[in-house]
């Protein structure tokens, strides 16, 4: 009996993990053979001649408080000017990346850096009314992050023909969009610029962060599936968004930066694309510099890399003499592992709703068992449902089945927490998933145990599983739900492949 369980347990566990290994798209990501030539360690700005240029810290800083009338709304914007500078001076308007983007919390140390050297710094709020995780529109974050430069080019004391716009991160798709064709933008700083779609640098960013957090292959499978799939309720169309045709006509100088430690962005690739998009734009106008260890905002441990805002100053102060000034490419050597390249559309769960559908029914099967133990038991019948012998491994089934499921979505959210945070936890990554293997596993032994005795109850003593038609009912969707279940957990790579 014991040999025939574990044989069968066996065969169920492997054929659990080639059903999910052969059920959605692999995750293979292809090394970046590709280098960047980094030709020195030293960021300093070239083109920057005697006068052209004060550096941080030369003038005390005012600040404003200025209302951007958009259409059908309106925003505040910060305005950080140098106190005593000779006009008119340059200026330049900052786009947030994803999130909120209050002026109080977003670009403080890169505002008040470029102001204290002379340069006009102006942080809208970003619109939120039209922004959502589900719903954006770049062309229309565009427009209106312009009706912020129209007002900047317009105030006393600031250079109209001197104001370009700095996009960081999600900015780094708006800003192409604002400078393409338009003369009135006259500089970019794209700073940790994702450069490909959305989606495709959703899924590089994950496998960066899950890879450094030193996760299972297993988990790194559910990228994909993941990330590829078309989510609950619909939307998210921004994350196909190609950003190339508005980098390949870019006509402004343009100044790429990038921090060597910042995993979520495709640091190498990106700099080489933006430098072929601007070449099809016939632009060669271009600065790439590189920050040894620092974030996706130039920072590390909070505090801008002192470097990047000398050389951000210098920069935007020396233009047109720093546009195409030597050195090109300079900084700390960048590594990027794999190209962050387009995400398979999963063959089966490619519609989140039916994931969704999927687990909901499989869950309210597993719990028409128990309604219907309490309605009985409310109304006094005492008469036994099930056969001898059926209810342990079925309830066993059924919870572990449930419970593999809620530990692995509590695995995934604590990894997610560890990987954002750049930590690693041994214990928690490679144990949590072995104990949520285990679980599954678990619920597999049950479930066969559950089929043998079935089996045999009929074969030696001709008698049926179930006694009643609660019982008929709380065995069918039971083994129904936790047979739905195991096949969901199979999908996520829950039982080893092959």
């Amino acid at each position: 009996m014991r040999y025939r369980i574990a044989l069968t347990s066996a065969v169920a566990v492997v054929a659990l993990g080639v059903l999910g290994t052969v059920s959605g798209p692999s995750w293979d990501p292809v090394p970046l053979t590709e280098t960047i030539d980094v030709e020195t360690s030293d960021t300093s700005i070239g083109g920057v001649g005697p006068g052209d240029a004060d550096p941080v810290g030369t003038y005390e800083v005012a600040t404003s408080v200025v209302t951007v009338t958009l259409a059908g709304t309106e925003v505040e914007a910060r305005i950080s000017e140098p106190v005593g500078a000779e006009g008119p001076r340059p200026g330049v308007v900052f786009v947030h990346g994803a999130g909120t983007g209050k002026f109080e919390d977003a670009f403080v140390q890169q505002a008040e850096a470029l102001a204290s050297a002379g340069v006009v710094a102006m942080v809208p709020n970003k619109r939120l009314d039209t922004y959502s995780t589900r719903t954006r529109d770049y062309t229309a974050m565009a427009n209106d992050y312009l009706r912020s430069v129209q007002l900047l080019r317009g105030l006393p004391g600031v250079d109209p023909d001197r104001v370009g716009v700095y996009g960081e991160s999600e900015g780094g798709w708006v800003v192409p969009i604002m400078a393409a064709d338009n003369p009135a933008v006259a500089f970019v700083v794209l700073v940790a610029a994702p450069v490909v779609p959305p989606r495709q640098q959703a899924a590089f960013a994950v496998d960066s962060y899950l890879r450094n957090t030193g996760v299972p292959v297993e988990v790194l499978r559910a990228i994909p599936r993941f990330v590829g799939m078309e989510f609950p309720g619909g939307g998210f169309e921004y994350t196909r968004f190609q950003v190339r045709p508005f980098q390949q006509r870019m006509r402004q100088p343009v100044l790429v930066v990038y921090g060597t430690g910042d995993a979520a962005m495709p640091t190498v690739q990106g700099a080489l694309q933006l430098v072929d998009d601007l070449g099809v734009a016939g632009n060669p106008d271009w600065t790439v510099r590189y920050y040894a260890g620092a974030n996706h905002g130039i920072k590390v441990e909070g505090t801008l890399v002192p470097e990047f805002a000398r050389d951000l100053g210098d920069w935007v102060q020396g233009l047109p003499g720093t546009a195409h000034a030597t050195p090109r490419v300079a900084g700390d050597e960048p590594y990027q592992r794999f190209v962050a390249s387009p995400v398979e559309h999963p063959r089966w769960f490619a519609e989140g709703d039916l994931v969704v559908a999927a687990l909901g029914a499989a869950l309210v099967a597993v719990l028409v068992g128990p309604v219907l133990w309490g309605v009985r038991r409310l109304r006094g019948r005492r008469v036994r449902a099930l056969a001898p012998g059926l209810l342990t491994p079925l309830v066993t089934m059924a919870a572990g089945a449930v419970l593999t499921l809620l530990l692995l979505v509590a695995y995934l959210l604590v990894v997610a927490n560890l990987a954002q945070n750049y930590r690693t936890n041994p214990l928690v990554v490679q144990g949590g998933w072995l104990t949520v293997r285990l679980l599954g596993v678990a619920s597999v032994v049950a479930g066969v145990v559950l089929v043998y005795r079935i089996l045999d109850g009929r074969r030696l003593r001709a008698e049926p599983a179930a006694r009643t038609t609660a019982g008929e009912w709380t065995l069918a969707t039971a083994v129904g739900g936790s047979v739905l279940l195991l096949l969901n957990l199979a999908y996520w790579g829950v039982f080893p492949p092959v």
